[in-house]
């Protein structure tokens, strides 16, 4: 995938095409085990939504859990500041580490507590595959799709189509505020589908003007403060 390789071309990989990977719950910030990734895996990994290793010992591409049913499911990946480790965080099905404790980490039958139940995953990471959408579009015959015909338009085509459909989220916003409940399936609806729009037509902006997401991720991380 496109996106895939925008995210691998800023990481810097070792001498054998491989870097660590720390694995991190998001429930509890705890550190369940580390192992190494080449593009392969990263690739697989953001494709799928569950984590996969290269194995140094079998020389393969390796998905977590593939035996054992214990995967780990990907909620974000974000890369040091050498771009030369992963931070991947995620919601594990069950243990980690081969000894059936929880982390890696653990001494020998070690018992914790499960933690607290983390929020639903969002499935976020499937923006990556709209941006890759996106991305392969730009110098595409204009007539062969909107999104290709979108961007060629210049900065004028996606930013004129974001201030419409920021105002169509607010009128879709107002109408499921004052909504009876026997009408609110309809307007959580048509809210969910404005933001929709306004979502891939800010992705195309980006585009447009040749910034990845991933600086606007950037940004974004350097403001979080919860």
């Amino acid at each position: 995938m496109i996106g895939d390789r925008a995210l691998a071309d800023v990481v810097a990989w070792g001498p054998d095409g491989l870097v660590p990977a720390v694995v991190q719950a998001v429930a509890d910030g705890r550190v369940l085990m580390l192992a190494y990734v080449d593009a392969e895996a990263l690739a697989a990994t953001l494709t799928t939504g569950e984590v996969h290793f290269h194995s140094r010992s079998r020389h393969r591409l390796w998905r977590k859990g593939e035996t054992s049913g214990n995967v780990l499911r990907l909620l974000d990946v974000a890369v040091d500041c050498d771009g030369d480790a992963l931070l991947l965080q995620v919601d594990p099905a069950g243990p980690t580490c081969h000894r059936n404790t929880r982390s890696c980490f653990d001494p020998d039958g070690a018992t914790q507590p499960e933690p607290a139940t983390p929020p639903p995953v969002q499935g976020f990471e499937w923006l990556e595959t709209l941006w890759a959408t996106i991305d392969s579009r730009a110098g595409a015959d204009p007539t062969a799709s909107y999104t290709a015909r979108l961007l060629a338009a210049g900065v004028d085509g996606p930013a004129r189509k974001i201030v419409e459909e920021a105002t169509e989220v607010l009128m879709a916003a107002k109408d499921d505020a004052v909504a009876p409940d026997e009408a609110r399936a309809a307007t959580r609806e048509a809210l969910a589908g404005e933001v929709a729009d306004l979502l891939y037509h800010t992705l195309a902006l980006l585009r447009e003007r040749g910034l990845p997401p991933s600086l606007v991720i950037a940004r974004l991380r350097e403001r979080h403060t919860a």
